[in-house]
């Protein structure tokens, strides 16, 4: 008698066919992880604290802390109800809206700020018209927080997209046949449904804003954020001047992981 559970004999069948995918994945696991471990060898024995005590790291890291959640809250508050009009509804331009939500994500980010740099800089008419009032659009904390929204926006809406997209219209349906209105139904149903998505989506904003450095270099080199800090440094000194910052954003990046898989899957731009 074969006392051989067929499930096991499927998946007997299925090693041999899933042997080569799982090397040529394993090679590419190594490759991500070889970095890591030969950067945390080479800084295990820095003095991170004394590095990070310095008023440079501390100037760098409350600029950081102070413009990162700013860009964030943005990025959300604009970002989501477009997410969802992008989700539930078809207009003439759509295609066009999506590709401009993408764009920021495939310009690569010293374009990107040199893009910015052509709508708010100085001797442009918004500059011109922002420094006549006193504020400064460019090497200013207001210009980290518009390259940092920039480039991270497209992270919550497209997420968010995503989360809104698996949510059922009927749901929403039936929450309209009560009598409640699209705000009362978005703000009650919808939202609710698609929290995990949106959440994921606003961490990997926040983790993409604190970690900005292409566009943020050139739209406000000055104040320094940690990113321009870390590169400041590694002019001057090299790899091991910049352990203290680079391991505390390293922090951040392991803090954020953890976070998302704690609220499940991501979703991608393929997903859309």
């Amino acid at each position: 008698m074969n006392l051989v559970n067929p499930s096991q004999n499927q998946r007997s069948k299925r090693l041999p066919e899933l042997l080569v995918p799982a090397l040529l994945g394993a090679l590419i696991l190594v490759y991500f992880a070889i970095p890591f471990a030969a950067f945390l060898a080479r800084t295990g024995t820095t003095n991170v604290i004394a590095g990070l005590s310095t008023p440079e790291s501390q100037i760098a890291i409350r600029n950081s802390l102070l413009t990162a959640p700013v860009s964030t809250a943005i990025a959300t508050v604009f970002g989501v109800p477009l997410a969802y009009v992008l989700a539930r509804r078809s207009f003439v331009g759509k295609r066009f809206v999506e590709a401009l939500v993408i764009l920021p994500l495939i310009v690569p980010p010293v374009v990107g700020g040199a893009m910015l740099l052509t709508a708010v800089g100085r001797f442009t008419p918004i500059g011109a018209a922002a420094a006549a009032v006193g504020i400064s659009l460019t090497d200013s904390l207001i210009g980290v927080i518009l390259a940092q929204t920039f480039v991270a926006a497209p992270f919550v809406i497209i997420t968010a997209r995503a989360g809104f997209g698996a949510v059922e219209e009927r749901l929403e349906q039936a929450s309209r046949s009560l009598g409640y209105g699209p705000l009362s139904t978005f703000w009650n149903v919808s939202l609710p449904l698609a929290r995990g998505s949106i959440v994921a989506g606003i961490i990997l904003t926040f983790a993409r804003a604190i970690g900005e450095f292409g566009a943020t270099m050139m739209v406000a080199y000055n104040p320094r954020t940690m990113p321009t800090r870390i590169w400041v440094d590694f002019i001057a000194g090299g790899i091991d001047s910049i352990a203290p910052l680079a391991l505390a954003l390293l922090g951040i990046t392991l803090a954020v992981l953890a976070i998302v898989q704690r609220f499940g899957r991501v979703p991608t731009v393929i997903d859309q």
